[in-house]
């Protein structure tokens, strides 16, 4: 069984932020795949199904993204996934808007949704969907992590949705180093 996160923060109040495009991207993966992400348990809302060959479990955790390891280690302990099983979804202020990098381990690059992920897996080595929501100003990371994309930048967050949701798709079905190689481009690269 695979376990597909999405980070961000619960609550219509960041329904739309640049903090919160985890969630948007399990939300279009639930969609895409018709699985129904609705059940309440593990401090995450989640659901169960099947992508291809593949079970899965889709979840969003509730937590808000600073203890985002809490629900995320609380699904692995229950339903016994390894790490190796665990693909994450979570903005990065370090690429540009609509840019998607997919890695293997590393650091949380001062993201807290994968500074808690790491201290409650105890390991930097889980896979991540790194989605570009642009560079802050100096002293604005706040700001600008809970602010809503410009209307000149929703078609690049909307395009880089569907790619990280055919990145996990690839995944699934061939591999995360071969979505690595396939989805590792800069958009003008393509």
């Amino acid at each position: 069984m695979k376990l597909i996160v999405g980070l961000g923060n619960p609550g219509s109040d960041y329904a739309g932020t640049r903090h919160n495009v985890g969630f948007d991207a399990v939300t279009l993966l639930a969609e895409r795949h018709r699985i129904p992400v609705a059940k309440r348990n593990f401090q995450s809302v989640y659901g169960e199904g099947q992508i291809g060959t593949e079970r899965v479990i889709l979840a969003r955790p509730m937590t808000f993204m600073n203890l985002s390891g809490e629900a995320v280690a609380a699904l692995c302990r229950y339903y016994k996934i390894e790490i190796a099983d665990i693909v994450v979804i979570v903005d990065d202020v370090a690429l540009p808007v609509g840019q998607i990098r997919l890695r293997y381990k590393g650091s949380s690059g001062g993201q807290n949704g994968l500074k808690s992920l790491i201290q409650h897996l105890k390991t930097e080595e889980f896979a991540r969907i790194r989605i570009g929501v642009g560079a802050a100003r100096p002293g604005g990371l706040v700001n600008h992590v809970l602010s809503k994309f410009g209307k000149d930048e929703q078609p690049l967050i909307r395009e880089a949705l569907e790619r990280a949701v055919d990145a996990v798709d690839c995944t699934l079905k061939e591999g995360f180093e071969l979505a690595m190689n396939r989805f590792n481009i800069k958009p003008e690269e393509k």
